[in-house]
């Protein structure tokens, strides 16, 4: 029942609270440039996207750690999971800034993002690494996408999308060198495919 409680508590806190961050928000060495409507929202559609992004993997580590039995990877997933409420916080806090909103969908987003971790993580300790990687290695290329696209004087944006990107690399080298498998081609795909529906679904939504 605890436990329970407490997957609960990390659900409802994710989806619906203001998060607070463990370290300070990554700042930009140039001051923030104004900002013209348009670019305002493009910039707040973007972020909305990372924003539900840092949901799911929240979902996906909390599942992923709920269903291991085996203590050092639980502590690992739940510290890589710290981080990512850094940038669940941060992400959030963009989104404020900029008078956009997070997407409507976000229980959604972490249901499905937490089932897949929670029958990653029962399979076996090595195939829910094998989607720790993937799943970073995807939102890192995804991240590195954004940078590409944000508009070129919203240096407060571009300061927190690359922050994320390299602790995404990190969480990715991290299970890779705690033993990772190589998923099938397929479940790549798969993994792919629905992460499009995700952010084109939260674009606008």
């Amino acid at each position: 029942m605890d436990k329970l409680l407490n997957l609960a508590d990390s659900a409802l806190r994710t989806v619906f609270s203001h998060p607070r961050s463990g370290r300070p928000t990554p700042t930009p060495s140039v001051a923030q440039g104004a900002l013209a409507p348009r670019e305002k929202q493009l910039s707040g559609a973007l972020m909305r996207v990372n924003h539900v992004g840092e949901v799911c993997a929240q979902a996906l580590y909390t599942g992923q750690a709920a269903a291991t039995r085996n203590g050092a990877l639980r502590e690992q997933l739940e510290h890589a999971a710290r981080e990512e409420t850094d940038h669940l916080a941060w992400t959030r806090q963009r989104l404020d800034e900029l008078d956009s909103r997070p997407s409507l969908l976000n229980p959604l987003w972490y249901a499905g993002a937490f089932a897949l971790g929670f029958v990653a993580g029962r399979i076996s300790d090595r195939a829910s690494l094998g989607f720790v990687v993937e799943t970073e290695r995807q939102v890192e290329a995804h991240l590195q996408g954004h940078l590409t696209r944000l508009p070129a004087n919203d240096h407060a944006s571009r300061a927190v999308v690359a922050q994320m990107k390299e602790d995404e690399a990190r969480h990715a080298d991290q299970a890779q060198e705690a033993g990772a498998m190589e998923l099938p081609p397929p479940i790549k795909a798969a993994m792919k495919a629905a992460a499009k529906v995700m952010t084109t679904t939260a674009h606008y939504i």
